[in-house]
């Protein structure tokens, strides 16, 4: 899961896939693109739609995607057009561009849907992008 600072939509969207998923099967980790919130917590607004949520995603601490992740894992998942063309430009190989998602083509295939940055806006941002990626992580959770 990978956003731009790895503080708001890719940690709820890596706590969320977790709550989905066996652990023991399926590893799920996020990222950002930028190096700016390595070693912090998510934003304080993340965690709480997390809890209202029934998730604690407080054990997370924010890092920066490199390119060793296109080895890591089998599937990228990212929050809007940005981010994916910053992931896409650290592609060692076709193959590796090829694991590479617009989370939201999930449930808008082929419309390239971004999951807008909720940072600037408030709470209610928050609460739309819990939802969004709610859904987005329900569907790619029963296919894996």
């Amino acid at each position: 899961m990978v956003c731009l600072g790895n503080i708001c939509r890719s940690p709820l969207a890596e706590g969320i896939l977790r709550s989905k998923v066996n652990s023991n099967e399926v590893e799920v980790r996020s990222a950002g693109t930028g190096g700016w919130h390595v070693g912090e917590q998510p934003d304080p607004r993340s965690i709480a739609v997390a809890k209202k949520n029934g998730l604690d995603i407080t054990d997370q601490r924010g890092r920066q995607f490199k390119v060793s992740d296109f080895d890591a894992f089998d599937h990228i998942f990212v929050m809007d057009a940005s981010n994916k063309s910053d992931v896409l430009a650290m592609a060692p190989s076709e193959e590796a561009k090829e694991k590479v998602q617009m989370i939201l083509e999930e449930l808008f295939p082929e419309e390239h849907v971004d999951v807008p940055d909720p940072y600037y806006g408030g709470d209610r941002g928050f609460d739309q992008v819990y939802d969004m990626l709610e859904k987005a992580c329900t569907k790619i959770a029963a296919r894996l």
